[in-house]
Parts: structure tokens; sequence; C-alpha cells
């Protein structure tokens, strides 16, 4: 029996369905599970904690059936018997049959998770923590109802964000994007209902991260007029971070209708970036 965390989210025991290679750089892995059907969310930028195996194990040790002691116990375990965990986006969830779907980004040289990713097969066993109500916390995308205009930037690893933000604008509803990639094979074709213009921005090809491409791109931006915009804005921190100065400095729109949510942290990995939150 599954022990829930807290009352919005629980864990969910899964395998591997399926992997399709969407691009040089990024894969997405389908996911099953008897339990997926207590999995509700409402979309959008839904985060989800994914609880990874090391090489050799044939799934991962998360002592989740501690129940709210599941956290102290799995830090205590050793390092190399201790379950991976990464923070991702959900793209996509389906029903008859229940699935879920989470697009990674494969890194060289190849962290943890991307290792495991690039090598994922059908029958792959994995942990998630994730929703059990479709409205919780881990959703961070929320625009005012009087939003007339939304803008949006994101680098790959908020593609799969993106891509369910534009999925669930209603028609009419104006959007600006732009989404920066590493490769242009990276591209995809993404659909939305609303009135929506997608600039994609390929870095450059020495593949420098945080590289000035997004804040010129913004800045030359000629942006719609709207009274009251909402900025949403994930990816790299440090970016993220410059930004969303952009916006509310040089753009004057109120901090309080900009969210921004750095994903990752040039030269650390997630680990270290969660000891120093």
């Amino acid at each position: 029996m599954t022990t829930a965390v807290a009352a919005a989210f629980r864990f969910f025991p899964l395998q591997v369905v399926r992997t399709r290679r969407l691009g040089p750089s990024l894969v997405r892995v389908t996911f099953a599970g008897d339990d997926l059907r207590y999995f509700h969310s409402e979309g959008r930028d839904q985060s989800l904690s994914l609880f990874l195996p090391h090489p050799g194990q044939s799934e991962p040790a998360v002592p989740y059936e501690l129940g709210d002691g599941w956290w102290q116990a799995w830090r205590e375990l050793p390092d190399d018997v201790r379950a991976v965990m990464r923070s991702y986006t959900l793209r996509s969830l389906r029903r008859d049959p229940d699935e879920i779907d989470v697009d990674f980004v494969l890194h060289t040289p190849a962290g943890p998770a991307s290792a495991w990713a690039a090598r994922a097969a059908a029958g792959d066993r994995v942990v998630l923590l994730g929703p059990a109500v479709a409205d919780n916390r881990a959703i961070r995308f929320r625009p005012p109802e009087d939003t007339d205009l939304t803008l949006i930037w994101g680098d790959e690893t908020a593609l799969p964000a993106v891509s369910a933000i534009l999925e669930s604008l209603p028609a009419g509803a104006r959007a600006r994007v732009w989404l920066e990639v590493r490769d242009a094979g990276n591209i995809q074709d993404l659909a939305t209902e609303a009135d929506a213009e997608i600039t994609w921005l390929v870095q450059d090809t020495d593949g420098v991260e945080g590289s000035p491409m997004a804040l010129d791109a913004l800045r030359a931006a000629r942006l719609p007029a709207a009274e009251r915009p909402y900025v949403w804005i994930a990816g790299e921190s440090g970016c993220v971070k410059q930004l969303r100065r952009h916006f509310v400095g040089e753009r004057r729109i109120d901090r309080r209708r900009v969210t921004f949510v750095g994903y990752w942290r040039e030269g650390l990995s997630e680990e270290q970036l969660r000891e120093q939150e």
C-alpha cells in the first residue's frame, strides 16, 4: 500500500513503458503504474520529484513505507544506495491507460539523471513523488484573472512546462514566448489555441550556457500593448534573475505579476543547489 506524505502529494511506484527521442539532447520517457489512477494534476508547470536507481539496482531505494519519516531515513542511506532524487516537470497525463510523460535533457558529461534517461528501457522501475490533488502548491504558473498578455521565457529544461502551459491557454489569450535551446534539432511544434507568437533562440555553437542571448532578444522585442501583463520565466537561475530584472526594472511590469523559477544553476548539482536553499 502506498503511503501518503501530505494531503496534496503521495508516492507512486512506476515503470517505464517506452521512450522516444525528441531531439539531439531531449528524450521523452513514458511511465505507467497501478497507482497512477490516484495521480491528479491540472498540468501547466506541475513539478514532480523523481527517484532513480543507481546502476546495478533494480529499483530506487526510497523508504516511503515509513510515511512522514521517509525523508530522514532516505537521507541516512549510504550515498551509493540512496535513490537519486531530481525535480522534473510533468509533460502530460493521460487516462485509459493511465500514463505520464516526463521529458529529460541529456547532458555531456552526463549527470546521474541524464545517464539514466539515456539508457532507460521498458520495465525500468522508478518512484515518483507527485500530486494527489489537481490544484496543488507545486504549480507555479498562475496568471491573474485580468491578465491581457502572457510573456514566457524558458530554456530547454523549461520546455516541458512551457509546452504544457501553452496547451492550457484558452483561445483568444495573447502570449509571447521565447524558448532557448542548444541545438536547432530540439525545436518542436507546440500546440496551443492561444494567440501565441513563439520565438526559438538557438545558442551559439560554442555551447556556452547562460549566454546573454535571452536578454538581448527580450530587450530588442517590441511587445504588444497591454495594461495587465503576466510574466513566467524558468530555467538556469542566473539567467532567470537577469530576465526578471529586465521585466521589472526595464519593462516596468509589476513584480507581483512576475513568476520566476530557477530549475538549475550553472556549475552546481541539484544536491548542491538544495543545500543552498
